[in-house]
């Protein structure tokens, strides 16, 4: 028998129950329902569901059939109208039988009736002294302890084992089997310590162009959120918001291939399953957020990395302890390691669980169908997505807004993921300020040199232009005595004659150290860089042209007028003191 696709609607007073069977023979089939039982048959379908609330048989119900589309459209009356019924979407739930709703005891008594009357009957026989006997061997204190537990509800144990090879690129943990929850964490944070790359924080902290274009991205639960506050100021009830998350029909059929069954969970582990459930839901937010709804090859790379759940069958005993583990996560592993994004992960996944189990089952069914595409990864949903998808189909609702009220009033900071941000963050800033000032000094002294040297120009040009007004000279010390400054008293013709260190100390030097400013500007030695008083490039060349003057004059036995005339020109151009 084939279980059709069908599909369940309501209004205050009917059921209407929508079921697609094309190539079914038409003529033949059979409706069956009462109070919460459904059953229909079309050879070679068969379906029968366990429906949410009572409905009755009292003439008004009606059937049609499409026979271009290939389906039976039946509305069934409800037995209280106006009745609202819950968890219509949940396929596999309403699949199951009802008597699989009602879960055995954890502990019972097998067989007692019949061993009883076994006795009774078997009480005449003889005993059997031929009975094997197996030699008693002492086991050691490791084979006494039972095996580390993981997956759904801690259900599973030894599966690594025996696994190991597939399992060895999925999950991060090497022995979970022989490795108790403690030890896990312990080797858990130390590799996150160790993975964590402060180059990385902060080239996506002062870098964060694509994490803000990551933050504006809405995924599908924001304006299914926004409809459902919108409603919430009418009167309509808080069960009227399942409606608003649709399933697709490839989520419909994923949700017809899961088999139903119940789970006994004791109070600690059924804790357990809705903790973990947060730790999945952050990570599939941050991965919807990234890669803004386009899955990819790395999808179920990050949905399974930043989930410790995952990857390290991690055990919580809190809230506060899986955000602060999931923001560890993001800021050590993934390509986008931004705080914002942590956060961001956070506030989705409170939305998705006010929306309701509907919302939580839609992410859920991605999740499977991620890791379903995914070579290795795939195991992880046989030991917790697919046990997920099933069991929240009838989860209560009422734990799951509890769920997302604790999970609101939880506050995380960049001190509490012990990481040392804000030290790491503060210490960047300050060297970036440093750089920003070692820039602008070195700018601010360039625009002081050129003002210098452009000043120490006008007065060459000045001097230039005033000693071209004494007159025209053929001799080379004429020329020497024609580029000084007038405003230099110091240079005396006499002066000439007896040494030519003083130009160091007076004009020439000033105008030497402008001119270096200059050069240093171009590439040459900053005048910063040479020792205060040492002699320039430009006054060690002109030095050296004024002794080679004087000791050609000297050969050459110049008249005593020429060095009158010298003399004269120089007290021309000095103004007296």
């Amino acid at each position: 028998m084939l279980t059709p696709a069908f599909d369940l609607s309501q209004d205050p007073d009917f059921l209407t129950i929508a079921i697609r069977v094309p190539y079914s023979r038409v003529a033949e089939f059979d409706v069956y329902f009462e109070g919460v039982d459904f059953k229909f048959y079309a050879k070679p379908y068969f379906l029968r569901l366990t429906l949410p609330g009572r409905i009755v048989e009292n003439g008004n119900e009606q059937g049609s059939y499409d026979a271009d589309k290939g389906i039976f459209t039946i509305r069934l009356p409800k037995e209280t109208p106006g009745q609202h019924f819950e968890g219509l979407n949940m396929i596999t739930a309403l699949l199951a039988p009802r008597k699989s709703r009602t879960a055995k005891p954890l502990v019972e008594e097998i067989g007692t009736s019949e061993v009883s009357e076994e006795v009774v009957e078997d009480d005449d026989e003889e005993f059997d002294w031929e009975i094997e006997q197996i030699p008693y061997e002492e086991s050691s204190e490791s084979a006494l302890n039972p095996q580390c537990h993981y997956g759904f509800g801690n259900l599973r144990s030894g599966v690594v084992q025996r696994l190991q090879d597939e399992l060895s690129d999925v999950i991060d943990i090497k022995d979970p089997d022989f490795t108790p929850a403690a030890e896990r964490r312990q080797k858990r944070l130390a590799a996150e310590l160790a993975k964590f790359d402060p180059d990385h924080y902060l080239a996506d902290f002062f870098e964060d162009e694509a994490v803000e274009q990551v933050l504006k991205y809405n995924p599908w639960w924001m304006d299914t959120y926004s409809k459902m506050i919108a409603s919430l100021g009418k009167s309509e009830e808080q069960e009227d918001h399942a409606a608003l998350v649709s399933f697709s029909e490839e989520e419909k059929y994923q949700l017809r291939k899961f088999v139903s069954k119940s789970y006994l969970l004791d109070k600690r582990a059924h804790r357990q399953v809705y903790y973990s459930l947060i730790d999945i839901l952050l990570a599939y937010c941050y991965e919807t957020r990234v890669s803004e709804g386009e899955k990819n090859v790395e999808s179920a790379w990050n949905i399974r990395k930043l989930s410790p759940t995952l990857c390290w069958f991690e055990t919580w005993t809190n809230v506060h302890e899986i955000l602060v583990s999931f923001g560890r996560r993001v800021l050590c592993y993934p390509l986008y390691r931004h705080f914002k994004l942590v956060m961001k992960a956070y506030r989705d996944t409170i939305k998705i669980l006010q929306l309701g189990k509907s919302a939580v089952l839609k992410c859920l069914l991605d999740i499977h169908k991620i890791f379903q595409e995914d070579d290795p990864a795939y195991i992880l949903n046989d030991l917790y997505i697919s046990d997920y998808c099933v069991w929240i189909q009838k989860a209560k609702s009422k734990k799951l807004a509890a769920l997302a009220e604790t999970l609101k009033e939880v506050s995380l900071t960049k001190a509490q993921l012990g990481l040392e941000l804000e030290e790491l963050e503060e210490a960047a800033l300050l060297v970036q300020e440093e750089e920003t000032a070692s820039q602008a000094a070195p700018s601010l002294s360039r625009q002081q040199t050129v003002c210098s040297g452009s000043e120490a120009s006008d007065s060459e040009e000045s001097d230039s232009t005033a000693s071209s007004g004494t007159g025209d000279s053929d001799s080379e010390q004429e020329e020497l005595l024609d580029f000084q400054p007038e405003t230099d008293g110091s240079l005396r013709g006499p002066f000439l004659e007896e040494s030519t260190a003083p130009l160091i100390d007076g004009g020439w030097a000033c105008r030497s150290w402008a001119l270096q400013g200059c050069s240093g500007e171009r590439g040459g030695p900053p005048a910063s860089s040479r020792a205060p008083g040492a002699p320039g490039p430009l006054i060690e060349e002109l030095g050296e042209r004024l002794q080679s003057s004087l000791q050609v004059s000297e050969r050459k036995g110049a008249a005593a007028a020429d060095h009158s005339h010298v003399q004269e020109g120089g007290s021309q151009q000095t103004p007296s003191s």
